[in-house]
């Protein structure tokens, strides 16, 4: 069986969240965000470990809250950096697995069955990621010139990102020796001149960022929680 890591990252301020607190804290039904999160990870067999990235400052809070979900035997908690990109990086030195799966903590509805897609891709590639075609048309402004761009060939890229565990290394040791700072983490590997696969994800995969993220959110779980009463 392929085994794998997973570097979730929930050390973001989450300002646009305007929330008062770590948007991690928030809670979508009765759980908070970050449980719904590190869920499918934990149910996951192939998943031997996650690597929670957090801010120094709210150590014991978070250590609180996994004990009192006993989730704490798969999880380990390691300080973020300033940036994402630093805090993937931090992650990864703490990895034990030869695959890693790097997660936002606010993308709470990933499944197992997801993960095993894309862990089935990453063993073949050594690098895929979750992205969904665009389904809105996007405008290229360049000073006042305005070009409209072919939707067929653009995808929304989510997380999870996966990837041999060398391969990610090396093209984040790359970024750091030449101060480049990618949008994600297959960009940095794209940087280096290796292929990314995309596996189709789901539009359900959101990214909770703003009060109206969490109100879409909390619509999701609703029905989430009506199908599996129905199975």
């Amino acid at each position: 069986m392929i085994t794998y890591s997973a570097v979730v990252l929930a050390a973001g301020q989450g300002k646009r969240m305007n929330a008062g607190k770590n948007k991690q804290f928030l809670m979508i039904g009765k759980d908070p965000l970050i449980i719904h999160t590190l869920n499918p990870f934990m149910n996951d067999s192939s998943c031997k470990e996650i690597i929670l990235v957090i801010q120094k400052n709210e150590q014991e809070q978070f250590k609180h809250l996994l004990q009192s979900y006993q989730l704490l035997s798969k999880v380990i908690l390691i300080d973020g950096g300033k940036e994402r990109q630093d805090s993937v990086y931090q992650g990864l030195k703490a990895v034990t697995q030869d695959f890693v799966m790097i997660h936002d903590g606010a993308r709470p509805f990933i499944t197992v069955k997801e993960l095993q897609q894309l862990l089935n891709r990453t063993e073949l590639t050594h690098a895929a990621i979750f992205a969904v075609p665009v389904t809105d048309t996007i405008k290229k402004v360049s000073g006042k010139k305005l070009e409209t761009l072919d939707r067929s060939v653009l995808w929304a890229a989510q997380t999870p990102q996966a990837f041999s565990l060398p391969l990610i290394k090396k093209a984040h040791q790359h970024a750091l020796d030449n101060h480049f700072l990618g949008t994600d983490d297959a960009s940095l590997v794209e940087e280096i001149g290796h292929a990314v696969e995309i596996v189709e994800g789901s539009y359900h995969n959101m990214k909770l960022t703003t009060p109206e993220d969490l109100k879409r959110a909390e619509a999701i779980w609703v029905e989430t929680t009506k199908n599996e009463v129905k199975e």
